[in-house]
């Protein structure tokens, strides 16, 4: 444990944004499978599933979860699988 004050705060810090990253990267990943199951299952809402997996998956590389590349990787293999 650290005995300074700064580090202490860093402690706390840091735990609050990693508890915060990990919600949004469980969100997200959540709803990639739900585009995905609703791509598989032939679903009349799959189109809507995977604007709404392509829009969080741009709000988690504007929040620095994702790289922009594994961004643009995600979303065009979501594309591909709905277009196929």
């Amino acid at each position: 444990m650290p005995n300074i004050k700064s580090a202490k705060k860093r402690v706390k810090v840091i735990a609050a944004k990693t508890a915060r990253n990990k919600a949004n990267r469980s969100a997200l990943r959540t709803e990639i499978k739900k585009a995905n199951l609703a791509i598989e299952t032939g679903a009349e809402d799959k189109a809507e599933a995977v604007k709404k997996a392509i829009k969080k998956i741009d709000q988690a590389t504007a929040k620095g979860l994702l790289h922009k590349n594994t961004a643009a990787r995600k979303k065009s293999a979501l594309a591909k699988k709905a277009n196929a």
